[in-house]
């Protein structure tokens, strides 16, 4: 290598980008990106970059969902995401993707992406959840498979981050509480039940790159089946998606009626999870949330 590579991590990611590519390694340079693995830029000996990141201390297998999630997207031929170059599941685990050059935004780019996840999502899942059964998410929600996505959400989302909040001490017991009698009543939603949609599962704007032909790429998902305004909701709780994007959406996949009043029910998993990890404003965040999707279901 013509650059030493500065750390262990480092130096793991170039031993091991070395060894899945069958290429040389010139340079290794941390980047941004993750809250947990370290991610690394890595430039080859013939001049390539691709991207790479690993797990200090991770569990065997860390890096297993992920790729599977980027390909079951990859299939749907409807959004961008990188290809998978290489995986290592052996610890701390090496997961090695084609690298995106990033620009600036279009005047089409939103409402392409918009066109996209219609498709994305129209391209369907064999069942809310994975068939594979595997977790997703750094606090590893289950994804067992549900006949509807009332049970999915109940059963595998809203019920486990509960129990979750409470073990952290994460959101005060009444909080937790609605959030039980939440889960519980998500039958007042039957009119929402669709077919499974194929979703990222994390759609919020840091986990989607512009690059320097305006296209947009879809980064690190929590892919699963499920209900697409899941997706949706999450795109609208942190910002980062422009008006044209919903509005293109609706052209290609008009939503069912009453989205409006559902958003805040797919916004209180995400933000739930939140709460878990970083406490402050979410904690009131989440409460919120979960108060409106009440209201919503008529429950008090």
């Amino acid at each position: 290598m013509a650059e030493p590579a500065v750390g262990g991590a480092a130096r793991h990611v170039a031993a091991g980008t070395e060894r899945l590519l069958g290429a040389g390694v010139r340079s290794v340079r941390p980047v941004a990106g993750g809250d947990v693995a370290r991610a690394f830029a890595v430039t080859l000996a013939d001049g390539r970059r691709v991207f790479a990141k690993t797990h200090p201390g991770g569990p065997p297998g860390c890096f297993v969902t992920e790729p599977a999630g980027l390909s079951w997207l990859a299939e749907a031929a409807a959004v961008r995401v990188p290809e998978v170059l290489g995986v290592r599941e052996e610890p701390p685990g090496l997961l090695v993707l084609a690298w995106i050059d990033e620009g600036p935004p279009r005047p089409g780019t939103d409402a392409e992406l918009g066109r996209e996840l219609a498709a994305l999502h129209a391209a369907g899942a064999p069942c809310f959840g994975r068939t594979d059964r595997r977790t997703t998410g750094s606090r590893g929600l289950p994804n067992e498979p549900c006949p509807t996505w009332r049970e999915f959400y109940a059963t595998q989302r809203l019920w486990p981050l509960a129990r979750l909040a409470r073990d952290a001490d994460a959101l005060d017991p009444a909080v937790i509480a609605d959030l039980e009698r939440l889960a519980d009543g998500l039958d007042a939603f039957a009119g929402a039940e669709e077919p499974p949609a194929r979703l990222h599962g994390d759609l919020w704007a840091g986990n989607r790159l512009v690059d320097r032909q305006g296209h947009s790429w879809l980064i690190d998902p929590a892919a699963h089946g499920g209900h697409r305004e899941f997706d949706l909701a999450m795109m609208r709780l942190f910002g980062g998606f422009g008006p044209e994007c919903f509005a293109a959406y609706e052209r290609c996949r008009p939503l069912p009626d009453g989205w409006e009043l559902r958003v805040p029910l797919h916004q209180v998993a995400p933000l739930v999870v939140h709460a878990i990890k970083f406490g402050g404003g979410y904690r009131a965040a989440a409460a919120r949330a979960i108060t409106a999707a009440l209201a919503a279901a008529g429950i008090r």
